[in-house]
């Protein structure tokens, strides 16, 4: 009877155990330090990706930036001419300012730290949140971090156009933050499904030719080709985020015969990694034929913009002619225009 009555106890004492491994041990990490996934542990923290403002305000500033980048590309090919014309990762503002010289620098800086905290931090309660998917969003922004500090530690010690030393680091950290956001983009843990996963992978086909061109300009830093298809391209990526942003998650602008899924419909995981759902399969099958023709139409567009950047003649740009001095003991002059002699002149070494 004894050992029974042990057995008896040591088994409640089991169960409570399991009781507590199950409401605290398999509980999401970022729900033991914020409250308020108490009832929501699929909340999202800050401003989510999976939001209209979380595509567009960084497709905002990737566009800037890629316009940013084509004007300088196309001007500086433009001053130094083809043989002294190499590529570069980020360009100097103008202004009277020498602090303001690394502008870009400073603002992909702050852009990528103030992108990590609301990822990361829940301001409303100042709590950690560990979410998987604001985890992943926070590295790809880590590696921009890591870029702008190195490209502007290599500036201000004078180093930015060693090619073949700081400068080709720089050059490969810029490569490798686009395969960074492609890797990370690739195996999300949030698996996109229907028609935002359709619009996922065309994100990652603008990602991979950022990566592609990125690389190319580090290998070949005087090819004024590679230099124009990767800032077009990193203006595409700006240009396809906010288009994602209208079409996933503007009701007004949802395909026929789909409808948003709101967050009062979360009723699972798999409803918040659709912004769109679909009635039937000729809907979404629809909806997928819009979303290549408006990937179609955004490329026409970058292509047209890059085009007139190249192609447009600055009115404040002079252009210059080689001059071929005459030889020794020649007459200058033609017409009516007193003619002059124009003799050797002798270095005095």
């Amino acid at each position: 009877m004894l050992f029974l009555s042990q057995l008896l106890t040591m088994q409640h004492y089991l169960s409570q155990v399991t009781t507590l491994n199950q409401h605290y041990l398999f509980k999401p990490v970022h729900c033991l330090s914020s409250p308020r996934c108490t009832n929501q542990h699929n909340r999202q923290c800050g401003l989510a990706m999976g939001t209209f403002l979380g595509h567009f305000l960084p497709g905002l500033a990737f566009a800037i930036l890629g316009v940013w980048h084509t004007l300088n590309t196309v001007r500086d090919y433009k001053l130094r001419g083809a043989s002294g014309f190499r590529s570069a990762t980020w360009f100097p503002f103008p202004s009277p300012l020498p602090w303001l010289r690394r502008l870009e620098l400073y603002l992909l800086l702050s852009f990528s730290v103030l992108a990590i905290i609301d990822q990361l931090v829940d301001l409303p309660i100042l709590a950690l949140c560990l979410q998987p998917d604001s985890l992943e969003h926070a590295t790809i922004y880590l590696h921009l971090a890591v870029y702008a500090s190195v490209a502007l530690a290599a500036d201000v010690s004078g180093r930015r156009d060693d090619a073949a030393g700081v400068g080709g680091v720089v050059a490969a950290l810029a490569a490798s933050v686009f395969g960074q956001e492609l890797f990370l983009l690739r195996f999300h843990s949030a698996d996109h499904a229907g028609l935002e996963g359709h619009y996922h992978w065309l994100l990652q086909l603008v990602v991979a030719g950022s990566l592609a061109a990125t690389a190319a300009t580090a290998v070949l830093p005087g090819s004024f080709a590679v230099a124009v298809v990767r800032s077009a391209s990193v203006l595409l990526q700006g240009v396809w985020f906010m288009a994602m942003g209208f079409a996933l998650w503007v009701p007004a602008l949802v395909p026929s015969g789909c409808h948003g899924v709101g967050v009062e419909e979360e009723g699972s995981s798999a409803a918040m990694r659709s912004a769109v759902a679909c009635a039937t399969e000729e809907a979404a099958r629809r909806a997928t034929v819009m979303a290549n023709l408006q990937f179609s139409w955004a490329l026409a567009a970058v292509w047209v913009v890059t085009a007139y950047l190249c192609l447009r003649v600055d009115s404040g740009c002079l252009e210059y002619v080689q001059l071929q001095a005459p030889p020794s003991g020649v007459l200058a002059g033609d017409g009516d225009t007193p003619r002059k002699i124009v003799f050797p002149v002798e270095e005095q070494v």
